[in-house]
């Protein structure tokens, strides 16, 4: 594959844009449309070139490491000539306007660089060459004193790869999850947005009125389209197997419980390998960014930039044993030592019996080995919910209290005190976050001594070999306010192996928004939830554009007509006007089934027009403020497993019989309606509040008593889909851990 690299020098090391490093995209497109123009207006083959670059997607761009430099006041005039008569020698007097520069400082023989793939087309072909050649009419990049020259070329895939892995910098590319930096970057009609900003700039002060009333009003030029893109930095990822010295080099797998002790054996072995062969005096460097302190102890430097060592248990199958067999090595892009050369001092190192000397395994180089993904490690693998596999080391002010165990019964710990010692570790949890380079809201934090995995080990068992003592560990699940991507490891044992997580792999299809305000004293469920409906749909359609929407969201087939099928077909929407929240609820979660592949499409989109859902207009409902919100399974009333749910909205029933009375067809329907939507038969359906609405049929409420727990969301009737048929649980609750709403 061939790509197109436009490299771009400064001729000072310094870079007067304002709040963007590295310079966007954006900057450089607006700079090679400036570069063009310099003559005159653009010739057809640069404006055709450009039109094709604005098309031609988000770059990956190379960067020198660059600093913010201490603030530099500028003192100039403040546009008021007339009080020393237009005298330029007496101009100092009116020198009161200040303006403070803080340009980032850089390597001026370093340069930027940005890259596009191409298709190989024959446009692509044509066009490049164009870009080339408007690439050396560059002049400046930034502010009008960024002055600066560039140059393109097309390379191919692995000339590209061997620039970019030698580059003396960071190297910065396009995010799908959460990012620090956001960039702008060109999209179509773009150089249409320029063109007609230069034009208004040439008429923004205009003369309004005639004689004495006349006055110079300043209109504004519309700004340029362009479209905002997370960009990250990410690290270099090495991704290697634990092979046994055979013939046949299978799997050896090394037990969960000694993580630590893995991860120092591979630490030492490729500290050993990079002192022996780099000079003496990186010995210090060497220690920093894999021990994490100075030869003779003392800790030194960030921990951002140290090299980190992630054993992968084996997960992601019910009968996976959870011993680990794979190693992830991560090398920040601000680490001292380059990359290649600690793959190198990985690459085939030998785990050994610290007694015996006995080659236990070899660490292998694992390339394209797709078991990352069950650690969220993809560009598309953003999730909201992750859990320990390995348990975090939390400070001391997070520790259980120690039970002697000749003292159980008589040291045991009550409720309250466990309680207590949970959300203490809960609340550690935002600090381990925050060192963990992790930002933005925690909807919910859930802490257990015992292992999320079938297959795993309790906390306190990773604690031999290690600094930390047992009752530190804990396993931890978390539930952010936004997707998160992964590699994701909190705790203070996040170098030594401990606090591995991986995101949750459950089926989505159950969304809920709490209402923070606007609701009325009394609002109609069906109300609240059409209003829901009207805009879940509108925001479905905005996304699909122009795609007929599907009969999930809506409801109704091609045809107009509402669709009919004994199994749900579309998702439901609901109102809970107890706790007042919102529930949008999938056909298969209505049905207790798994989803199709084509379900899981819909809910994917549905999960993204959600995301930012803050607003909704309930008509006479209120004006209602919306966020998202965090369902416990286990312990809420609408979800967790109860003998006995009661209605907490109208149940409307299906179909009517004839010549019985309003109490036995309503038990009769809502028996039927159980059998259709795969619930057990109630063995007491106990009718609450039966009555006749005319243009509607037979409307009640009633208790449902089941032989067994049953789980919810139960919804039924005719109206399930649009806020009617909402049942509760009234059963005593299970005990779970103590969970904390907080940001992090």
């Amino acid at each position: 594959m061939s790509t197109l690299v436009i490299s771009v020098r400064l001729h000072d090391g310094r870079y007067h844009g304002v709040g963007d490093w590295p310079p966007a995209p954006a900057r450089l497109f607006q700079a090679l449309v400036a570069g063009a123009g310099l003559g005159g207006p653009l010739t057809s083959e640069a404006e055709e070139a450009l039109r094709w670059l604005e098309a031609r997607g988000d770059p990956v761009i190379a960067a020198p490491l660059a600093w913010r430099s201490r603030g530099v006041p500028f003192y100039m005039p403040n546009n008021d000539s007339d009080r020393v008569a237009g005298d330029p020698l007496r101009m100092a007097e009116i020198c009161t306007a200040t303006k403070v520069f803080n340009p980032y400082l850089f390597d001026p023989e370093v340069p930027l660089l940005y890259v596009w793939s191409l298709a190989g087309s024959t446009e692509d072909e044509q066009r490049s060459p164009a870009i080339c050649r408007l690439a050396e009419q560059l002049y400046q990049l930034g502010r009008g004193i960024d002055m600066a020259w560039g140059w393109g070329e097309v390379l191919n895939g692995e000339e590209v790869e061997a620039r970019l892995s030698g580059y003396p910098g960071r190297i910065y590319r396009p995010s799908a999850g959460q990012s620090r930096s956001t960039l702008a970057c060109p999209m179509p009609k773009s150089l249409d947005s320029v063109e007609k900003r230069y034009q208004a700039f040439a008429g923004r002060f205009q003369i309004m009125g005639k004689g004495k009333a006349a006055k110079v009003v300043f209109r504004q030029p519309p700004r340029p389209r362009f479209r905002p893109v997370p960009y990250e930095s990410p690290p270099a990822s090495y991704l290697y197997a634990l092979r046994k010295p055979t013939r046949e080099a299978p799997f050896a797998a090394w037990p969960l419980a000694r993580t630590s002790a893995l991860v120092v054996r591979l630490r030492d072995g490729a500290l050993e390998r990079l002192c022996r062969v780099m000079p003496p005096a990186r010995r210090g460097e060497i220690d920093r960014v894999l021990v994490g302190r100075k030869p003779d102890g003392t800790n030194d430097g960030p921990t951002a930039d140290r090299v980190r060592i992630l054993p992968l248990p084996s997960i992601g199958h019910p009968h996976a044993d959870g011993e680990i067999r794979r190693v992830l090595v991560q090398v920040p892009p601000t680490c001292p030592i380059a990359a290649g050369d600690v793959d190198w001092a990985f690459s085939g190192l030998d785990v050994a019996d610290a007694e015996t000397g006995e080659v236990h395994a070899v660490l292998t180089p694992a390339d394209g080995d797709g078991f990352a993904r069950h650690y969220g490690i993809g560009d598309d693998l953003a999730c909201r919910t992750w859990r320990t596999v390995t348990p975090a080391a939390l400070p001391e002010v997070a520790s259980r209290r120690r039970v002697d165990p000749a003292r159980r019964a008589e040291d045991a710990k009550h409720g309250r005190e466990r309680a207590a010692e949970q959300a203490r570790a809960a609340v550690s949890i935002g600090q381990a976050l925050r060192h963990a380079g992790v930002r933005g809201g925690v909807d919910a934090i859930r802490v257990q001594r015992e292992p999320f995995e079938a297959n795993g080990q309790r906390a306190e068992s990773f604690a031999e070999g290690t600094r930390f003592a047992k009752e530190r560990l804990w396993h931890v699940q978390i539930t952010f306010g936004a997707k998160v991507l992964g590699p994701l490891v909190i705790g203070d044992g996040r170098f030594l192996g401990l606090g591995v997580m991986a995101p949750v792999s459950t089926t989505p299809g159950l969304h809920v928004l709490a209402v923070e305000s606007g609701l009325v004293a009394t609002p109609d469920p069906v109300t609240v939830a059409r209003a829901l409906r009207r805009a879940v749909m509108a925001r479905v359609q905005e996304a699909l554009g122009t795609v007929p929407l599907p009969t999930f969201f809506s409801g109704h087939d091609r045809g107009g007509s509402p669709a009919r099928s004994e199994r749900s077909s579309h998702v439901a929407f609901t109102f809970d006007p107890a706790r007042s929240r919102l529930l949008i609820a999938a056909p298969h979660v209505l049905d207790r089934r798994y989803p199709t592949s084509e379900e899981r499409d819909h809910l994917t989109v549905l999960d993204d027009v959600l995301e930012n859902l803050v607003e909704l207009r309930a008509g006479s409902a209120g004006r209602l403020v919306l966020r998202s919100d965090w369902l416990d399974l286990d312990a809420d009333v609408l979800t967790a497993p109860s003998r006995t749910w009661e209605s907490v909205a109208p149940y409307w029933v299906t179909r009517h019989a004839k010549k019985t009375e309003a109490t036995e067809a309503l038990s009769a329907d809502l028996r039927a309606e159980c059998r259709r939507r795969g619930l057990p038969e109630p063995v007491e359906v106990r009718p609450l509040e039966v009555r006749g609405v005319p243009s509607v049929g037979l409307v009640g409420r009633a208790r449902l008593v089941f032989a067994v727990a049953v789980r919810g969301p139960i919804l039924l009737g005719r109206t399930r889909y649009i806020g009617g048929g909402l049942f509760t649980g009234t059963g005593r609750m299970p005990r779970v851990s103590r969970v904390v709403n907080q940001q992090g």
